[in-house]
């Protein structure tokens, strides 16, 4: 699979956008990728619109509308069938609790993709300091993407230069931190929805500085890629000469908008349609799965701390769609810190992560990964439970 040189994320060549710029491919997984990819390379619109691109999907085609479709048909059919009327109230009930946290997400996150340069983000990675690890945890904050979009983008940042400590930190905070799905957590948890947040970013700084005293102590790979980083360059002065050079009027407004929304879509077509699985596979959950299941097996208890975290090790979704299942955790047996494992596990021991890490960035970072990350997730699932 080709990679979109804007997200990272894995495009296929039959069916991405291709772009041919001075004899060189590229593919993208949308236009909206592929526009941002010439502004940022001076390539006119005119040669982006020459380009022999696929036609745009149908509807029909389009991943949110098909999981949305299947939801919304079990939905009707409940009208008919009474052994669906559970699950319909079960979606029903989710759909009220996060809609309003989703669109807001949705929005920001548009706000971010316009007016975030991801060029900031590899500036302040690249960099071997021991700050480079709490940048990396707060520049997580503005990336709003899936956790294989975060991935995805932090694997690019470790072939721009990012040290690995940071590449880790950056991976581990980036799901559960950034700002989009801290909204729709609070929608989920309420006030509670601040423990798992400050929990992840406190579990990404401390393995952040152990790997880099891991890779002191020459424990795991370097990052060969790492060139030292011009000086001279300044974010704060970049924002300033952007604002200097901004002119306000209707017509930048209008382009504004038009940006935010794009980016809007553009993250929504990624992640909805996982958030909309999640809400599927949460309903189906509290709707038929006896809620004495979970008390017995998934209960406050270390045992069930465990046998959370083989579930969530074990089940691939992305970071959006985990957070209605690990709600429907919490919903039934009123254990915060098994819900936070379930949520953390994904990134700490998810193959997925694992394996990509082998792959890319070394096999003693994948293998520290789990070892160093474990336990810190089970001892603040072990805090939460006892507090909540």
């Amino acid at each position: 699979m080709l990679k979109d040189p804007t997200c990272g994320m894995s495009v296929d060549e039959k069916t991405a956008l291709k772009l041919v710029h001075r004899g060189n491919s590229y593919f993208f997984c949308s236009r909206h990728c592929m526009e941002k990819f010439a502004k940022k390379n001076k390539i006119s619109e005119k040669h982006v619109a020459a380009c022999l691109v696929p036609a745009k999907a149908p509807f029909y085609k389009n991943k949110s509308f098909i999981v949305a479709g299947i939801l919304g048909s079990l939905m009707l059919l409940s009208y008919v069938v009474p052994t669906l009327e559970p699950f319909r109230s079960s979606l029903l009930m989710y759909f009220k609790k996060i809609w309003w946290a989703v669109l807001l997400g949705f929005f920001i996150g548009g706000i971010i993709d316009h007016y975030v340069p991801r060029e900031y983000v590899s500036y302040i990675l690249a960099k071997p300091k021991k700050r480079t690890i709490f940048y990396s945890v707060i520049l997580g904050f503005f990336m709003s993407a899936c956790s294989h979009g975060i991935l995805a983008l932090s694997i690019e940042l470790h072939k721009k230069g990012a040290s690995n400590p940071a590449v880790v930190a950056f991976l581990l905070a980036s799901p559960w931190a950034n700002m989009a799905l801290t909204i729709m957590l609070i929608g989920f948890f309420g006030v509670k929805a601040l423990f798992i947040i400050l929990s992840a970013i406190v579990i990404a700084v401390i393995t952040g500085f152990i790997f880099q005293f891991l890779q002191k102590v020459n424990l795991i790979e370097k990052n060969e890629n790492v060139v030292k980083s011009q000086e001279s360059f300044s974010i704060i002065a970049d924002i300033k000469e952007r604002f200097r050079s901004y002119k306000f009027s209707l017509k930048t407004l209008k382009e504004d908008l038009k940006g935010i929304y794009k980016g809007a879509v553009s993250l929504s077509n990624m992640v909805l349609w996982w958030i909309l699985i999640g809400m599927g596979l949460a309903s189906l959950a509290g709707a038929y799965i006896p809620s004495n299941i979970f008390q017995n097996y998934m209960g406050p208890t270390l045992l069930g701390l465990m046998l959370t975290l083989f579930v969530a090790t074990v089940i691939e979704v992305c970071s959006e769609g985990s957070a209605p299942m690990a709600f429907e955790i919490f919903k039934q047996t009123g254990a915060l810190g098994n819900s936070f494992v379930f949520l953390m596990a994904g990134v700490a021991t998810d193959y997925t992560e694992i394996g990509l890490l082998w792959h890319n960035v070394g096999k003693r970072t994948a293998i520290w990964l789990p070892i160093v990350t474990v336990p810190q997730v089970v001892l603040l699932g072990v805090i939460a439970n006892l507090l909540f």
